[in-house]
């Protein structure tokens, strides 16, 4: 799993039928510290995050089981809202 932060939404008006009806977002990596990591990337959304929010996402086959029984054709998906984060350094 993946943390990031919820910086958009896409909309796609022609796409594969098995995506009808799924929401998708526009993510940003971030690091545990939540220092930007990457570039921002989309993610199908199993949880309803909105803007801003601090979530964490999943990628390859691990990303469709999120949306099951549906059989939705997707590299990433937020699976959490992240409430807070603890990192402890040695």
């Amino acid at each position: 799993m993946y943390l990031g932060r919820v910086v958009g939404r896409l909309w796609a008006t022609i796409k594969n039928e098995n995506l009808t009806g799924q929401r998708f977002l526009v993510v940003q990596p971030v690091t545990p510290e939540l220092q930007d990591r990457g570039r921002p990337l989309v993610c199908t959304d199993a949880t309803g995050a909105g803007a801003g929010e601090l979530i964490y996402w999943v990628r390859a086959r691990e990303a469709s089981y999120a949306l099951l029984p549906g059989e939705v054709p997707t590299d990433s998906t937020v699976v959490g809202i992240v409430d807070s984060v603890h990192v402890k350094r040695s």
